[in-house]
């Protein structure tokens, strides 16, 4: 199937980043098309409670604000479509996107297609993500005051959330499957010396307990085999995620995790091809950084268009 329009802005993804671009792409008049491989939203839609994002006072959940911006969107006219991209050629001044439901010729790409948190696979974690089980120590620290919890994972971000979290939870575990931390030096010297977290060296998650909400965690030696369970309420899955960006291989540069470069406007290494989001190589991954990354991106994608006017 072909798809003979051209589009000023073909965005990948709608999450916060996809969402926002797409908002600031509309209010600049732009023939803008969104493509979501499922529904918007992203991991968004997943978060129960959000309480850092501004305009919520007492919180709100991720489904609720997914709502608004999709609404806000469609409002201004975009246009959403549910599709897998495949492969993006790139090697003309008018891009191609390959999707699921054909081809999107457009001038300009904004690729906000998110990462996905590392899950450990284990019982009951899917069924409790939500439920006190979390991939976000940012976002999910403050409903832990007082309560005994588990880290899982052992590198710079699970180490250095550990202590994040001490600030909260009366007692950590971190779960670790080797005999020393991967983090820096100087965040396990900071974890280690913290009266609040103690370190089950060589053991992994086997499973979660729980009917409604996080109830304990059954944890295992790797070298004696022995079980025990933690009575913790929540357990924080820290062990990394992965970009989305499976479609971008070969076309923009991106580093050895899969991440795309980017400068400051969002711009990758290939002119009027911007990323935004969680799939971009950053520093912090927030929904509102998400959000502040679509709007950058929709506004560079409009002065590159002005640009080929020249």
């Amino acid at each position: 199937m072909k798809n003979l329009d051209l589009y000023d802005v073909v965005i990948i993804g709608g999450g916060p980043a996809g969402l926002s671009a797409g908002i600031y792409a509309m209010r600049s008049r732009l023939k803008t098309v969104l493509l979501e491989k499922y529904l918007p939203g992203g991991q968004m839609v997943l978060i129960d409670h959000i309480e850092n994002y501004p305009g919520f006072p007492g919180g709100t959940s991720g489904l609720e604000i997914t709502s608004r911006m999709e609404e806000q969107a469609r409002l201004l006219g975009l246009e959403i479509i549910s599709s897998e991209v495949q492969l993006l050629d790139l090697s003309r001044r008018d891009k191609v996107v390959h999707s699921s439901t054909g081809d999107y010729h457009t001038k300009t790409i904004i690729i906000a297609s998110g990462a996905t948190p590392r899950r450990l696979g284990i019982p009951n974690e899917d069924r409790l993500t939500g439920k006190g089980v979390s991939y976000c120590a940012t976002c999910d620290g403050i409903f832990f005051k007082g309560k005994e919890i588990a880290v899982v994972g052992g590198g710079d971000s699970a180490v250095q959330d550990a202590v994040f979290l001490s600030r909260f939870a009366s007692k950590i575990a971190i779960i670790h499957r080797r005999d020393t931390l991967r983090a820096c030096k100087i965040l396990q010297e900071r974890v280690l010396k913290n009266p609040k977290i103690t370190v089950k060296w060589n053991t992994i998650a086997v499973e979660i307990l729980g009917k409604e909400k996080v109830e304990g965690l059954v944890i295992e030696n790797v070298a004696t085999g022995k079980r025990e369970t933690l009575p913790v309420e929540g357990v924080f899955v820290l062990v990394g995620t992965d970009p989305n960006t499976e479609f971008v291989h070969g076309t923009v540069v991106t580093d050895e995790q899969g991440y795309i470069l980017t400068n400051e406007e969002m711009q990758t290494n290939v002119p009027g091809v911007f990323a935004a989001g969680d799939c971009r190589r950053k520093s912090l991954r927030q929904l509102i950084t998400a959000a502040a990354d679509g709007a950058i991106a929709a506004v560079s994608a409009e002065k590159y268009i002005e640009s080929l006017k020249q």
